[in-house]
């Protein structure tokens, strides 16, 4: 894969197209199977709308609401979450992090939120969409406009208030997506948000699979459309995510000259990147030399 091509801070040019990278399904559901998994993920989106509101009226419903919706979401469209590395996050015992994952799917966000108590950063674009902007402002979470740069310093100092508020953010800092068998670079702009709080990151590893091989079919990227990208996902037998969580990473006290808190964004950003890209690798050498069952 080629290099990301930055264009902001929040928006880099990704490398993957929907042609070259969207493989057919390992096994694909049946007609039957795939109008019962889109019948039930709309039934799912209609129960979010009452659980977004319980979640408004009292915070401390806010997490485990919509951890419980995320995960029947997930569920009702055929995916399995399956969780490895240092739990103690996901169940909320750490206290509030910045989670910072490699961006595949649309799908992430619903995946990390179905494991981690959180609230997502989101693209200004999805409060705009009816019902969907009434499950984000539900779930607590936080938008940026990705087409204002002038808009950045107020996202992070939002993330960062949260972050001092003990609670847990997703981001996806590539800003963009891929086909999962590989990834871009983390850009450094969300991780001031750390650093301004003192929280720490925890970088996580999402990976798609289709049995014990990588899938690309929740992936979406290039010109794809959402619509599409749903369509494969629920037409798909017998496709997992696993998301791995792992040790956290603090920041360097940034207190001082601007510079120095800009080092300091930028080598937080370079070792989760590093973190995570090594994560992925321990993956694919695991599916090269697998451990034997236990019998």
């Amino acid at each position: 894969m080629s290099a990301v091509e930055a264009v902001n801070p929040w928006r880099p040019l990704g490398p993957c197209s929907t042609d070259a990278c969207v493989s057919a399904p390992a096994a694909a559901a049946g007609t039957a199977r795939l109008a019962a998994r889109l019948a039930m993920a709309v039934l799912v989106l209609a129960a979010g709308v009452p659980m977004s509101f319980a979640g408004r009226v009292r915070a401390s419903w806010r997490a485990p609401l919509t951890m419980t919706w995320a995960r029947m979401l997930v569920r009702a469209l055929g995916v399995t979450i399956r969780l490895t590395g240092d739990e103690e996050q996901a169940h909320g015992r750490a206290g509030g992090a910045l989670v910072v994952a490699n961006h595949v799917s649309w799908l992430d966000p619903l995946v990390v939120a179905a494991t981690v108590p959180s609230r997502p950063l989101a693209k200004r674009e999805i409060g705009e969409w009816p019902v969907i902007r009434t499950l984000a402002a539900g779930s607590g979470a936080l938008f940026i406009d990705r087409e204002r740069l002038s808009a950045l310093p107020s996202a992070v100092a939002a993330v960062a208030d949260a972050l001092r508020a003990g609670d847990t953010v997703i981001a996806f800092p590539e800003g963009t997506t891929c086909c999962g068998r590989g990834m871009g670079h983390f850009r450094p702009a969300v991780f001031q948000a750390a650093v301004d709080a003192g929280a720490a990151v925890r970088p996580a590893v999402l990976r798609y699979r289709e049995g014990t091989a990588t899938s690309t079919r929740a992936c979406y990227v290039g010109d794809d459309s959402l619509l599409a990208s749903l369509l494969r996902v629920a037409a798909t037998r017998d496709l997992a995510v696993e998301v791995t969580l792992l040790s956290p990473v603090r920041p360097a006290p940034a207190g001082g000259p601007q510079a120095r808190a800009a080092l300091a964004r930028t080598e937080l950003a370079r070792t989760a990147e590093t973190t995570v890209r090594a994560g992925m690798e321990d993956a694919r050498t695991h599916d090269r030399h697998p451990h034997p069952r236990p019998t």
